[in-house]
């Protein structure tokens, strides 16, 4: 499943094997044919043997080979090539292509591309194989025209050109309007008007069976679940890890087998050894391709030398999330990198050149339609080892400043740009962890990312993003700064949202304190501190305490926004929610309605926030027994939170939650038992079986069973 370099020591030509060694460039030490007036019937120049380890790709092989039946028209003119990264094992494909239709053609011819050398050299061997009379020209030019005239004027053959990475080299040489198959392995993407065939990495399972059959473990009279369970359950770890990449999986069963050190024992060693063990090849002289590292570093070496500011693109992504990597986040973060890279991210022009020459080896693919890039974690890894460790921190740097650069606010209108953005976020979280990068762009990227968790309800990924974001705050800014009152807030709010309001309170009252000492008793910011603060109390029924501070954060944002504002709207909704809880109703009445015209205004009739004030407002008319008027609006409010936030959000949880409540108050127990079996089955998913939301429901729930004598 590897792209092979080296041909076998035994090659069958023109149905007879050649005993002599062949190591090095297999067209140099082709057998000649004798030299006869009678052209051959048969020709056989396959260099490599069947690969007796060879798995999957079956799809691949009946496409090809439907493709030259079916859509003859095309092949016959243009050909078909099979394209992808080096060592993801197209020339094993189409060398068991070959060996699977033999008996399909009179002539199997062979062309290795690498280079004009072997090019060349490969058409001579195909003039003597065929036994043409300009076979004996000193002129390659002469004997490569007879070659392409006889492809043009006989059928019966398959002509296979490997390593054709250089396609302007190789267009010219081919036969067009011929009779006969050409089939042509390379690392670019694009072939033209070449039939194309994309090679990726290979599936879970076939990547597991393809590592127990190198490895010597399983053979192909044998059942998968014949082999022990440990070496099946370690075998697909290690596939993961390796991305199920051919050439690094075959690597690894070599090794394995060479040594006879067990899938477990390898495992350890590649997840403390990676790059060394990537570095290595199997002992047995002639019968492996060139190393994971060696296969690539020639690609870079080739970019570096044709383009360096690709190869620092290159190490760009080789720092972020390997598998949609959005152009949108590299155009936005272009401007605090250093200036070669800034002028490539920021020049669609010079951007889509290198494009064209990394697409060129496959090191990464574009999706147009998404505006993505996409790298194998695999080329991740060795462009990172290559680096010492000083540039390892520089790079991993370089990505936290950018990815920040590109974060937008955590608001709703922005949740399309965050889903893009979110998981590079979390890479440069693993990167600040490793390099101990304590920096202000680190912090602010932690934060936000960790706040558009909470928000859409990936609570246990939240924590560890806010924590970090504090205690990175404190360290570079000091416990009473501004940023580091932020970061408080934030993870106050996480708590809260869990209905852990111990854990919030401290941190909300550390906020306050520093922002009414930097900032003074009427600022906007105090005020959001005051409010939150107020929730909290309110929450944990400390009314005495909590009115006060919502009252003065209402009068701030009153004062200084404005009784129309969205944060006036928030304090108004907050202070409503004090005087629900006190059997004020009227009071809370009016400022709900308040609340919700300002939001229903601002930000229209569908947003979440908007559903929030309907579900407070519906809930006080279900506390009076006003169940025609709370019904349409909790409808409202779900359907809203269900298009909005998603099917298994807690918000939506608790819109089902409350209407279930509604329907059990008025008697309608079966649709109150379905809405409620619906949220307490999100709870349980998003917040676990121990959480108090999820315990309570479940409580409700057993009770309203018992009701219907269902329990």
């Amino acid at each position: 499943m590897v792209d092979e370099q080296q041909p076998s020591v035994r090659q069958e030509i023109s149905g007879e094997f050649n005993a002599t060694s062949v190591f090095g460039n297999p067209s140099v030490h082709y057998h000649q044919a004798p030299v006869s007036s009678e052209p051959p019937e048969h020709v056989w120049m396959i260099p490599y043997r069947r690969n007796p380890h060879f798995t999957g790709r079956e799809h691949i092989l009946q496409q090809l080979h439907s493709s030259f039946l079916t859509d003859r028209a095309a092949v016959l003119t243009q050909g078909q090539a099979i394209s992808g990264l080096g060592g993801v094992g197209k020339t094993q494909i189409v060398v068991e292509y070959a060996y699977q239709h033999r008996d399909d053609y009179r002539f199997v011819l062979w062309i290795n591309a690498a280079s004009p050398s072997t090019l060349t050299a490969d058409f001579l061997s195909i003039a003597h194989h065929l036994q043409l009379p300009q076979r004996v020209e000193q002129e390659e030019a002469q004997v490569v025209a007879a070659v392409r005239h006889w492809l043009a004027t006989h059928d019966g053959w398959l002509l296979i050109v490997d390593n054709a990475d250089d396609l302007p080299l190789v267009w010219p040489l081919l036969p067009t309007g011929s009779t006969g198959h050409v089939l042509l392995t390379t690392r670019n993407q694009h072939v033209g008007k070449m039939q194309g065939f994309w090679i990726d990495a290979l599936p879970l399972s076939e990547g597991i069976t393809f590592l127990l059959r190198r490895a010597g473990l399983l053979t192909r009279s044998m059942a998968l679940e014949q082999v022990p369970f440990e070496d099946r359950v370690k075998a697909e770890e290690l596939v993961r890890l390796m991305g199920s990449f051919p050439l690094a999986l075959d690597q690894a069963g070599a090794y394995i087998e060479e040594t006879s050190c067990g899938l477990a024992r390898y495992l350890a060693l590649y997840q403390h050894r990676q790059f060394t063990l990537l570095q290595r090849r199997g002992g047995i002289a002639g019968e492996h391709p060139d190393s994971v590292t060696t296969t690539w570093f020639l690609s870079f070496e080739k970019i570096d030398h044709t383009r360096p500011e690709a190869r620092e693109m290159l190490h760009l992504c080789a720092f972020l999330a390997p598998d949609a990597i959005p152009e949108e986040i590299l155009a936005k973060g272009a401007a605090v990198l250093e200036p070669t890279l800034a002028n490539v991210l920021s020049d669609p022009l010079i951007f889509d050149d290198v494009m064209v020459l990394l697409q060129a080896y496959s090191l990464v693919l574009r999706d147009g339609q998404r505006h993505t890039l996409r790298m194998h974690r695999l080329v991740q890894e060795v462009l990172r080892e290559s680096m010492d460790p000083a540039m390892q921190r520089v790079w991993a740097e370089r990505v936290i400043r950018a990815v920040e650069a590109a974060c937008p606010p955590v608001e709703h209108r922005f949740w399309s740009v965050w889903e893009q953005i979110v998981e590079q976020a979390l890479v440069c979280e693993r990167w600040v962890r490793a390099y101990h990068l304590h920096l202000p762009e680190a912090a602010h990227l932690l934060q936000q990312t960790g706040w558009y968790l909470a928000e859409r309800a990936r609570y246990s990924e939240a924590e560890p993003l806010l924590t970090s974001a504090l205690t990175i705050s404190e360290q570079i800014r000091g416990k009473e700064h501004l940023h580091t009152a932020a970061s408080l807030y934030y993870l106050a709010g996480l708590y809260r949202n869990q209905g852990k309001y111990e854990q919030a309170e401290p941190l909300y009252e550390r906020a306050l304190t520093i922002r009414e000492q930097e900032l003074g008793s009427q600022h906007l910011d105090t005020a959001t501190s005051l409010n939150n603060l107020g929730l909290i109390y309110r929450d944990q029924g400390m009314y005495e305490q909590a009115e006060p501070l919502l009252q003065q954060a209402l009068a701030i944002r009153e004062q200084q926004l404005g009784p129309q504002h969205l944060d006036t709207a928030i304090t108004l909704g907050s202070l409503a929610g004090l005087y629900r809880n006190q059997g004020q109703h009227a009071q809370a009445e009016s400022l709900y309605k308040r609340s919700l015209a300002i939001r229903e205004q601002q930000l229209g009739p569908q947003h979440p926030d908007t559903a929030i004030s309907l579900y407070y407002l519906a809930e006080l008319y279900r506390d009076q027994g006003k169940y025609e008027q709370a019904e349409s609006l909790h409808l409202r409010a779900l359907a809203i939170r269900e298009q909005q936030l998603g099917l298994q959000h807690p918000r939506t949880a608790t819109s089902l939650t409350n209407l279930a409540r509604l329907y059990q108050d008025q008697g309608k127990y079966e649709q109150a038992e379905a809405f409620m079996r619906r949220a307490l089955a999100i709870y349980e998913q998003r917040l676990g079986e121990q959480h108090p939301y999820t315990m309570e429901v479940r409580k409700n729930y057993n009770v309203l069973l018992q009701t219907m004598k269902r329990a």
